[in-house]
């Protein structure tokens, strides 16, 4: 009897493969992007989602796309930023507890949904020159422990990190340095990786220094490609 449990397995990989395809055709012609992380949750007259926005506009009227994952709070924020800026805006929504809809500030020939949180993740990092981190909670974190992680093991080029809110995201970066730092479990230039700021001026003109600067600034993620 065949093996129902490899069947299904082999036709999750054809649809894995299919949102990677999808993904890279939407995408591949977007041109150099910030992707803008930040707090689903995030009320519209919290300060961070107008800085998420401001400070998305500002990046966009660099000549930069904007890509989110899609959803409301500081996603919904940058996106609209994006498009005050005239930039191309991008969301590569997943259906979550907090995201069931994408929002309304999306450019539809750069919508995308996906199934799996893996896939999101490559296209995040495949179209971007840089990282925006906005305060958020566990889905933020996540994004910014992977992309230290895939800098730090040098699966992807360094490119800028940027945490915006110095009043949040302080008290994470001392816990990291009186903890793991002391305890020999990071070094101390693995924290050279961040710039922490509340300056949206200074992150926009990084973002446009390190792309007209940088040798090559996309694709940033290791696919396997000869070099």
């Amino acid at each position: 009897m065949p093996n129902k449990q490899l069947q299904l397995d082999s036709w999750r990989i054809f649809r894995i493969v299919a949102e990677f395809v999808d993904g890279f055709e939407k995408m591949s012609n977007i041109g150099p992007s910030v992707s803008i992380f930040g707090s689903a949750r995030m009320k519209a007259d919290n300060p961070y989602y107008i800085m998420s926005r401001d400070l998305a506009q500002k990046i966009a009227n660099k000549g930069f796309a904007i890509i989110t994952g899609g959803g409301p709070g500081a996603m919904t924020a940058a996106n609209e930023g994006a498009q005050l800026g005239k930039a191309p805006s991008c969301g590569i929504a997943i259906a979550l507890p907090y995201e069931e809809t994408h929002n309304p500030h999306i450019d539809r020939k750069y919508l995308l949904n996906v199934r799996y949180f893996f896939v999101r993740k490559v296209l995040f990092i495949r179209y971007a020159v840089a990282f925006v981190f906005m305060p958020g909670g566990f889905g933020t974190f996540d994004e910014l422990f992977e992309a230290l992680t895939l800098i730090q093991t040098k699966k992807i080029k360094r490119f800028p990190l940027f945490l915006v809110g110095c009043s949040y995201w302080n008290g994470l970066l001392d816990w990291l340095k009186e903890k793991a730092l002391s305890e020999g479990f990071l070094s101390a230039e693995d924290f050279d990786l961040l710039t922490v700021t509340d300056d949206l001026d200074l992150v926009a003109q990084r973002i446009s220094e390190y792309a007209l600067e940088g040798p090559s600034v996309i694709p940033t993620f290791d696919l396997g490609e000869e070099t």
